[in-house]
């Protein structure tokens, strides 16, 4: 893709790019951060712990159906004003997600997931224009690491400052201030694109979105990224303290610190299993391996109550889930290059579907029995073969993707073509 700017405007894209790495690691960290405050928000707010949790949760109806959106601008004007006004937006969301008024609150939080949907979405776009087919896909898998880290300093990070002395008003305040600083500079140094010369009824402005769905590997390469994140966002992040502490009897600390490995294992296994998929010039022999890690390590999982080792079969498992970016890479790469915005939009609303389809299941299935149930070395092994069904049809489903790496096989009447 950058092959077709001079080098100055790729050189331009890049420091773009590297703006949009602060971006998403600003928006995970939004992200996670109130996960370690909710008392704290209860109290601001004057509402109970459920009316908190819903008022955090509300944050991705917004971020889902806003990757869409995210898509389709970027397509359309290209990157400059999209992802600076995305950024301001999250940094408005910040401002009032403090406000003690519950109803403002919620606006502020449903802001910063529809702000935030522009974050790694315009961090693909302007990487695909700043670095060639050769490299895409490991500086999607930096820019995966940037987030993850973010998410990690949400959790690890945010929860000490918040009980150390910085007020949960000085906190967010200092976000927005961060936000709106970083939109203005990125605004500025986004090279300008020409915006596309489509028509402005519906039908021309939601085809991307047609040619991206109608293209069955879209949807494959949603479904394995779905599949291969779910088991850590589901199992690890939400459900994983709770199942530790009551299904293995680890105290609240040690459940955390499991917890706490995935998004470790996230910031590690991104960037590792995007450049070996750039340096075996085939995505998906790298992102079998990313799934055979994950398998292994869920496996073991059943079979260790130490929190030592589940502290490291976390972590790993974490690590092999890195390897659901590589389907980002080839969702730009089987699609046309004037829908990358949107196939990436795509990919991000096909992710967070899975999540929201398999997430109830498991609640129902495992969450509501995990108190009553009497034999609990036996209900951690039912989650864990669970989670082992959902990679093996994450397998299954990336066996069907076509290979798009560099050093993939073409057929001879194609290269005879």
């Amino acid at each position: 893709m950058n092959g077709t700017n001079p080098p100055n405007r790729v050189a331009a894209y890049k420091i773009a790019w590297g703006m949009a790495l602060v971006f998403y690691f600003l928006e995970y960290l939004v992200r996670a951060a109130p996960a370690v405050m909710l008392p704290d928000l209860s109290r601001a707010l004057h509402i109970d712990m459920v009316g908190v949790s819903s008022v955090v949760g509300s944050y991705y109806y917004t971020y889902a159906l806003a990757s869409l959106v995210a898509g389709l601008s970027l397509d359309r004007f290209g990157a400059k004003a999209p992802v600076a006004l995305g950024l301001a937006v999250l940094g408005i969301g910040c401002l009032l997600f403090v406000v003690p008024v519950p109803a403002v609150a919620e606006l502020g939080r449903l802001l910063q997931g529809f702000g935030s949907a522009f974050a790694f979405t315009g961090a693909v776009f302007l990487a695909a224009r700043g670095f060639s087919g050769g490299v895409l896909a490991t500086a999607i898998g930096v820019t995966q690491c940037l987030g993850m880290l973010g998410g990690s300093a949400g959790q690890l990070a945010v929860g000490p400052l918040i009980h150390g002395g910085i007020s949960l008003h000085g906190f967010w305040f200092g976000m927005a201030v961060a936000c709106l600083a970083l939109a203005v500079a990125l605004g500025v140094a986004t090279p300008r694109e020409r915006a596309s010369s489509g028509g402005r009824g519906a039908a021309d402005i939601l085809a991307p979105f047609q040619i991206v769905f109608a293209n069955p590997q879209s949807w494959l390469c949603g479904l394995t990224s779905g599949l291969l994140f779910v088991p850590t966002t589901v199992g690890g992040m939400i459900w994983g303290v709770a199942f530790y502490q009551q299904d293995r009897g680890f105290d609240y600390q040690q459940a955390v610190t499991a917890a706490a490995m995935v998004p470790l294992g996230w910031a590690i296994g991104c960037p590792l299993f995007g450049a070996l998929a750039d340096r075996l010039g085939r995505r998906k022999p790298a992102l079998m391996i990313g799934q055979a890690v994950m398998l292994f390590a869920i496996v073991l999982m059943g079979a260790s109550a130490s929190p030592p080792v589940a502290y490291a079969l976390m972590l790993l498992g974490g690590i092999g889930s890195g390897a659901a970016m590589i389907p980002y890479s080839i969702i730009t790469e089987v699609n046309p290059d004037r829908v990358k915005g949107s196939a990436t939009g795509v990919m991000n609303f096909l992710t967070f579907s899975v999540t929201a389809i398999v997430s109830p299941i498991f609640a129902k299935v495992l969450g509501t029995s995990l108190a009553s149930n009497p034999d609990h070395t036996a209900h951690f092994r039912e989650a864990v073969w669970f989670w082992v069904a959902i990679v093996v049809l994450s397998v299954c489903s990336a066996l069907l993707l076509r290979e798009t790496g560099e050093k993939r096989v073409v057929p001879h009447e194609l290269k005879a073509s």
